[in-house]
């Protein structure tokens, strides 16, 4: 798996390649323009160092360089979740959850979709 850490900047523009590839510079500069307000030479420069980074990578076009992503998105999901995990709740999910509960941060449908995936676990850990 890949060990690459994503700015905010950045996942919005994974998650757009990963919804559909490949893009150019100008489609996501449209794509994202309304929400960020971000200009054709700021993507640019995500786009740059996302290539440095080995997030993604570009192939010349006929008209422009097509972008396509290089991490998959379940990867880089897990990742991230594992180290917002290690940084917020020293790596323990229990304590994550606790806190959600604690602070009556989940629904009654997410509390339900949890026993769901629990059970899940469990019968894999059975099998």
């Amino acid at each position: 798996m890949k060990k690459v850490n994503l700015s905010d900047a950045e996942w919005k523009i994974m998650n757009l390649l990963w919804e559909s590839a490949p893009r150019t510079m100008m489609q996501i500069t449209n794509a994202l323009k309304a929400e960020t307000g971000w200009t054709k030479h700021t993507v640019m420069s995500f786009l740059k160092r996302m290539e440095e980074k080995g997030a993604l990578h570009y192939e010349e076009g006929e008209k422009a360089r097509l972008y396509y992503p290089d991490l998959k998105k379940e990867e880089a999901v897990f990742k991230e979740t594992e180290d917002f995990l290690d940084r917020v709740f020293q790596g323990r999910m229990g304590m994550m959850l606790n806190t959600m509960v604690q602070q009556r941060a989940l629904s009654r449908e997410e509390v339900a979709e949890l026993y769901k995936i629990l059970e899940q676990a469990e019968e894999g850990f059975e099998s």
